[in-house]
């Protein structure tokens, strides 16, 4: 099967993208209740509906990538609910399926839209921990046990027909090394994102610049960034990877509070700052070079749609165009 280069060939031709907000976010506004080790990938069991219904409600509000709900999806997690790995890897098919369902309803009505696309959601091994660990990054694994884990979900998503793969909210450069070469197995497009220490670090301590050396010789990656990290570190990271990376940078991050891993509840912004909001940064971060923008935590349909706004006016904190 030909690589699907969507992804690619729309960033070549000058194209920016926006993406959708967070997706347990919404699941919790709808009344999923997420204390679970799964997660959002509990809904995938009990309530694959309103995962589409989120999906439609991104892409209603100017998203024009839907991130699929198999974050935390893994056959090791599913087993602790009794699942087989065969059970586990159709419900990771499922998360395809329910954003391309979303997809084809939202063209329907609105012919003409423009590209739409999926991407599929490989969370780190952090997240089937479900301890706050993909904000630390202090788990090891083999390359071949990283590897391992991670190739029976990627292969299921890209079977399934996901345009590309999201390696999302990555702490660790190991682990990041791994998913490089499953991404080169699978001859599959992707974009890889990390959490951060701070605005020149991921979060084991590997400096950003090493973090863009790995990633700008594999053509199969289509752009790099960060998200599920706090405002305020957005635009010192992009700066850095732009030094460093010949990539197209992203960044999808939380809604300005903080989280703690320990309770896995939210607060208010750190440093005494008050939350700020997504289209209030846009400008700037295009102006560091970022070609897509979303959200991630604690953002919602509303968010997106004021980033799609704000983007769409072209403003730049250096007074250049580059609109989404």
């Amino acid at each position: 099967m030909p690589r699907n280069t969507t992804l690619s060939t729309l960033l070549d031709a000058g194209k920016d993208l926006v993406l959708d907000g967070a997706l347990a976010t919404e699941l919790e506004a709808h009344g999923c209740d997420l204390e679970d080790a799964l997660w959002s990938a509990k809904v995938l069991l009990e309530q694959p509906e309103l995962i589409k219904q989120v999906h439609r409600d991104y892409f209603d509000a100017g998203a024009s990538v839907a991130i699929t709900a198999s974050y935390q999806a893994t056959p090791q997690g599913f087993a602790r609910r009794g699942l087989s790995e065969e059970e586990s890897l159709e419900l990771v098919a499922l998360s395809v399926r329910l954003a391309d369902e979303a997809r084809q309803e939202y063209v329907v009505a609105n012919p003409g839209s423009g590209p739409l696309l999926v991407a599929g959601s490989v969370g780190p091994y952090g997240a089937y921990l479900a301890d706050g660990s993909e904000y630390r990054g202090d788990y090891t694994l083999s390359p071949a046990e990283f590897r391992d884990f991670h190739r029976p979900r990627i292969a299921a998503l890209v079977e399934a027909g996901a345009d590309f793969l999201a390696c999302e909210t990555l702490p660790s450069y190991a682990e990041a090394e791994a998913l490089l070469a499953l991404v080169a197995e699978f001859d599959v497009e992707s974009w890889f994102t990390f959490t951060l220490r701070d605005s020149a670090h991921i979060s084991d301590g590997t400096p950003l610049a090493d973090v863009a050396a790995l990633l700008s010789a594999e053509p199969r990656v289509a752009a790099v960034g960060v998200n599920c990290v706090p405002l305020e570190l957005v635009t010192g990271a992009l700066g850095n990877f732009a030094k460093s990376s010949n990539k197209p940078l992203l960044a999808y991050p939380n809604s300005g509070e903080t989280y703690d891993a320990v309770t896995k509840t939210w607060g208010p912004a750190g440093n005494g700052l008050s939350a700020e909001t997504l289209a209030g940064n846009a400008g700037e971060w295009l102006g560091r070079g970022a070609r897509l923008l979303g959200g991630c935590c604690r953002t919602n349909p509303k968010d997106i749609e004021a980033l799609a706004a704000q983007s769409s006016s072209g403003a730049t904190d250096d007074g250049s165009n580059s609109p989404l």
